[in-house]
């Protein structure tokens, strides 16, 4: 092998020993012959000599690679070509053992140039004051990347009510039609899909890490405001812990990091070493880099969920309303031992199954052999503590688990299914109109979080306060039940006298208490009787001739260019976003 280098390579190669702490940014020519190249601080010499046969000297610091010209010219490669061919493979290889080792600006870009895409969305939010109609639309930019399968994945508040989605890849001017396959939105994440093969030529997936350790370097990478390219912001770990997930309402893991995650970036991975270790979501207003990633395990929950039920299934709760127990006094009267440790249950959601098993006053001592502490929190990695209810929103629909009990001084271990609740009072209603029903000028509607907020962003100091209380406390008592509300009166004689009622409760029609408005439109059409009585909050009351009113709503509903009486879920004609893009996909195929 020595003989073939022949002793000019052998200077060569003495040379570059002797001068292998240099650094060089780009290639130089050492001579009519050859090139030099510096990649990740490992020299790499490329010769083309005139000899015919090819071979691979390795060394500790370089490796030699030799073609034969005659080869080159007959395969009609340039010297570009054949350098690109060659160290394109051995490059990644490189890079990749570069990233397990740390992870720098450089490192994460050239890992995501052909990873992460730029999401063009145009959204159009629903107008809760006036359900009947939209938002004017908009237009926003995120981030995504794509993962095994030829899919995208991004946050769901970058596709959130949207209309109209494009993607585009690193270094290229076409946008191609993207499709919302599932969505999220209490963890925050979405799955895009784009049927254009030309789109994923050239394409390669991000592999999934793990959570991080605490002041473990990652690299944000994104599409963030202040440019059209790409972007990388580098970071530490600051905490890992359940945060507030903005865009859902919702208390999940997450992962706080101080590199700048701006609008934009929101979608993008966060890479650590060659890995995704999350996905930026949100920023702490106010202060300065301060960021949120989505963690591993909640990417994987969602992402199993889809793959397994073929839609988002959501995050299970044990539908417990808890307290800790640190105060000496409250344990010595729950008989709580001084070795003893857990949290006292104070309200207990109906519609869960813990419902049926477990009390007010219990004491959860343990949640699948997990000890819990008197402040609600679990031993989590090295020396690390996180609330118990991460280990409940782990867990599959319909799974069981274990929960140690302390009741009357006595310990019981109850099985207990889990399975995903919600509230009586929706906490966002994304991808949908909003529901609504008419009657003589009188709007009811479902009161929901988003109506809330049409009151401003200080919205729980000037939306009305009752309303407001019931939104965030009550539970419901049955599946299915909603608190219906008369939000406004649109004039006319018919209903003159009540055009100041505004955000009533609604309690009963004709003196049966109502369910929801789908029950109240069934109890109103269905009416028998020549009067209509509503009977609301505040004790008020709303009496109407129900033929004359009748007849009042369909002149009420032309004069406000209203094109409906009631909202399409009420008559079964409205479908969601997703579920129409289903339909067109199956219309194309067939």
């Amino acid at each position: 092998m020595q003989m073939l280098l022949g002793p000019s390579l052998r200077s060569l190669r003495r040379q570059l020993w002797s001068s292998s702490s240099s650094i060089f940014s780009n290639y130089s020519s050492i001579n009519s012959s050859g090139l030099l190249e510096t990649f990740s601080n490992t020299l790499r010499l490329i010769i083309l000599p005139s000899t015919s046969s090819l071979s691979t000297i390795s060394t500790k610091n370089c490796n030699f690679h030799y073609f034969s010209t005659s080869a080159a010219v007959a395969a009609n490669l340039s010297t570009k070509e054949i350098v690109s061919k060659v160290t394109r493979r051995r490059q990644r290889r490189r890079l990749a053992k570069t990233c397990g080792k740390t992870t720098n600006a450089y490192a994460a870009i050239e890992l995501a140039l052909d990873s992460v895409v730029k999401i063009f969305t145009v959204s159009s939010s629903p107008n809760y004051g006036l359900p009947w109609q939209n938002k004017s639309q908009r237009e926003t930019t995120g981030s995504g990347f794509i993962i095994p399968g030829k899919k995208i994945l991004t946050n769901a508040h970058v596709v959130a009510d949207s209309t109209f989605v494009l993607v585009r890849k690193h270094g290229s001017p076409t946008k191609y039609r993207a499709q919302v396959e599932a969505v999220g939105h209490e963890c925050d994440l979405a799955i895009l899909i784009v049927e254009s093969d030309e789109f994923w030529e050239g394409m390669h997936f991000l592999e999934l890490g793990d959570i991080p350790f605490l002041q473990q370097a990652v690299a944000v990478v994104g599409y963030p405001q202040g440019g059209d390219n790409i972007s990388v912001t580098k970071g530490v770990v600051s905490r890992v812990e359940p945060t507030q997930y903005v865009h859902g309402a919702t208390q999940l893991m997450a992962i706080q990091i101080d590199a700048a995650i701006n609008p934009g970036n929101s979608g993008g991975p966060a890479i650590m070493g060659n890995k995704v270790a999350g996905v930026a979501f949100q920023n702490l207003s106010g202060a300065e880099n301060i960021g949120y990633i989505i963690p591993v395990p909640v990417i994987k929950h969602f992402i199993t969920g889809v793959v397994e039920h073929g839609k988002y299934v959501g995050f299970c709760s044990l539908g417990l309303s808890c307290q800790t127990t640190e105060n000496v006094q409250l344990r010595n009267n729950f008989g709580m031992r001084s070795e003893v440790t857990g949290v006292l249950v104070n309200k207990i959601n109906p519609l869960s199954d813990a419902h049926e098993i477990l009390k007010k006053d219990d004491i959860i001592l343990a949640f699948d052999g997990v000890p819990i502490a008197n402040d609600g929190t679990v031993a989590f990695r090295n020396r690390e503590r996180i609330t118990f209810d991460h280990l409940v929103s782990m867990k599959k629909p319909n799974e069981k688990s274990l929960v140690r009990v302390l009741r009357d001084g006595k310990e019981h271990e109850f099985s207990i299914t889990l399975r995903p609740l919600q509230s009586l009072v929706p906490v966002h209603q994304f991808d949908k109109l909003p529901s609504y029903y008419i009657f003589a000028g009188l709007v009811f509607t479902p009161l929901t979080q988003p109506y809330l907020h049409e009151y401003g962003e200080d919205w729980y100091n000037t939306s009305p306060r009752r309303l407001c209380e019931r939104a965030l406390r009550e539970l419901p008592k049955k599946a299915g039940e909603q608190l219906v509300i008369l939000s406004q009166v649109l004039m006319d004689d018919i209903n003159a006298g009540y055009e100041r009622f505004a955000d009533l409760q609604v309690k009963k029609v004709n003196g049966v208490e109502i369910e929801n408005l789908k029950h109240l439109c069934q109890l109103v059409e269905n009416c028998s009787t020549e009067n209509l009585r509503f009977d609301l909050d505040d004790d008020r009351v709303v009496v109407l001739n129900y033929d004359v009113a009748k007849i009042a709503t369909s002149k009420i509903l032309k004069r406000h260019r209203i094109p409906s009486a009631l909202s399409g879920d009420l008559n079964g004609e409205q479908i969601s976003e997703i579920e129409l893009a289903s339909r067109h996909k199956e219309w194309s195929q067939s």
